[in-house]
């Protein structure tokens, strides 16, 4: 009996030592897999390659909230940015090129547990590079490994609107006099800065039917700020529309039967006696041309010819006449878009 007992204690002994080997194994297996998952898929290089790869599926709202992308109010401080900085650029459709063939060229691990990590990718016709540094938080679960930005690769755009507040990135218009307030939603040229998802090509423009301006592409790197200017200018509708008002005002000044028509840029001054009513007509109408000026579209002086016939009598010998004169003159004028899209018209 004492035999069997001790070969029974023997198999279990063998029993307990083959599950605990086994279960060592197990353990093993399961930490081999999990470092493997921490360096491949939840690994730093396939965090930043899940934010480049975003931004190339136009998914800005997961491009925007990855961990490390957001400013806080302590680091727009920091940058010196305002508080209320805009994010209305951080949308889909706003991006005009995303990074395209994205390969992750360089992970190298720092002595504190973060890792920076260089990208090569396509933007629009250029193969460029970005680094990244990024440092781990808290893990999911408490064994995946997890991510964030050191230093947010958000850009910011600052945005020069002249001649006209609203402008055009991508699908998207907006209207720089958003947060301002007072005599800054006056200003002829506004000037606002936007968050912007980065590395990406954006397209700046204005087209309306009185406004247009040429379409600029800017380029921004991460963390990058860079500045571009949407110039409005008059379209030719505009022109024509302006060039309408003239005519009208000027057609009402000849329709003035007097040597002095009121508020109009010519008349006459004659030393006879003045039989009849006078006539006047345009010979030669100024032709608008707009330029920008501090804060309105100007044409700057310009010449017109208007003509008056009027029956006269000489004081000196009395007899009758019909004086028949050409008088040269020179219209300026200052010309602003109202709100309602109308056109308001300063003569000078």
């Amino acid at each position: 009996m004492g035999n069997a007992g001790e070969v029974r204690s023997r198999v279990s002994l063998l029993a307990v030592a083959g599950w605990a080997g086994l279960a060592a194994l197990l353990i093993a297996a399961f930490l081999a897999a999990l470092g493997g998952l921490n360096q491949s898929i939840y690994g730093a290089s396939s965090f930043v390659q899940g934010y480049l790869e975003a931004i190339a599926d136009d998914d800005i709202a997961t491009a925007s909230t990855t961990p490390g992308v957001a400013l806080d109010d302590a680091t727009l401080e920091e940058l010196g940015l305002p508080a209320d900085i805009s994010t209305a650029m951080l949308r889909s459709g706003v991006v005009e090129s995303a990074p395209e063939d994205i390969e992750i060229v360089d992970d190298v691990t720092n002595p504190d547990g973060s890792h920076t990590v260089t990208a090569s990718y396509r933007l629009g016709t250029e193969i460029t590079e970005s680094t990244f540094e990024v440092r781990p938080i808290e893990p999911l679960y408490g064994v995946l490994a997890r991510w964030e930005f050191a230093d947010s690769p958000l850009a910011v755009i600052d945005v020069t609107a002249a001649h006209n507040p609203l402008f055009t990135v991508g699908t998207l218009t907006l209207d720089t006099r958003a947060t301002k307030t007072g005599d800054e939603l006056a200003a002829f040229t506004q000037v606002a800065q936007y968050l912007a998802i980065a590395p990406a090509v954006y397209e700046f423009s204005y087209d309306s039917p009185l406004l247009a301006a040429p379409h600029v592409t800017v380029p921004a790197s991460a963390a990058e700020q860079v500045a571009v200017t949407v110039d409005a200018q008059p379209t030719p509708a505009f022109v024509e529309r302006v060039q309408t008002k003239v005519d009208e005002y000027l057609a009402a000044c000849a329709a003035q039967k007097v040597l002095q028509p009121a508020d109009c840029p010519f008349g006459i001054e004659i030393d006879d006696r003045v039989t009849s009513e006078p006539t006047w007509s345009i010979i030669t109408t100024p032709q608008v041309t707009l330029t920008a000026g501090e804060d309105s579209f100007d044409m700057p002086p310009t010449e017109g010819v208007a003509h008056i016939s009027v029956e006269v009598q000489d004081l000196f010998d009395g007899h009758y006449y019909t004086l028949e004169e050409d008088r040269p003159f020179t219209l300026a004028l200052a010309a602003t878009i109202r709100p309602d899209g109308s056109i308001a018209i300063q003569l000078q």
